[in-house]
């Protein structure tokens, strides 16, 4: 059964709210359909979706979007700073102050971030 296959990924889509979640087998295929809150959302299932391996074939996904003004927000883990965050989302740490400016509601100096806080991500359109 598709569905136990792919329970982690079912799970992801749970714990990152996707909203609208319809999950059902039909024709041999696994279709997945929902809206994810933010664009960071939707890749972390593509992610999730392009590691196992053959899914081409066994599963047909479409996930929409909901809010569109931020890339999403990100959970700080242990280790983190701001530039290893906007390496790891823009490929330029380079970039931290763009989170630091979109986060000084919460923010008070780019070099002092906390585990566990949730940082709001620019569009990665943003230069």
């Amino acid at each position: 059964m598709l569905k136990d296959k792919y329970k982690e990924l079912l799970d992801l889509g749970v714990k990152l709210q996707v909203k609208n979640g319809e999950v059902k087998e039909e024709g041999g295929k696994l279709h997945i359909k929902g809206t994810a809150i933010y664009q960071y959302d939707k890749d972390q299932l593509w992610d999730k979706i392009k590691s196992y391996p053959g899914w081409e074939n066994e599963i047909a996904v479409d996930i929409k979007v909901e809010k569109t003004d931020i890339y999403g927000i990100y959970t700080v883990k242990a280790g983190d700073t701001l530039s290893k965050i906007a390496k790891g989302h823009f490929g330029d740490a380079k970039r931290y102050m763009e989170i630091f400016n979109l986060n000084k509601d919460i923010l008070t100096n780019p070099d002092l971030i906390k585990v566990g806080q949730k940082l709001k991500i620019p569009a990665k359109a943003t230069t």
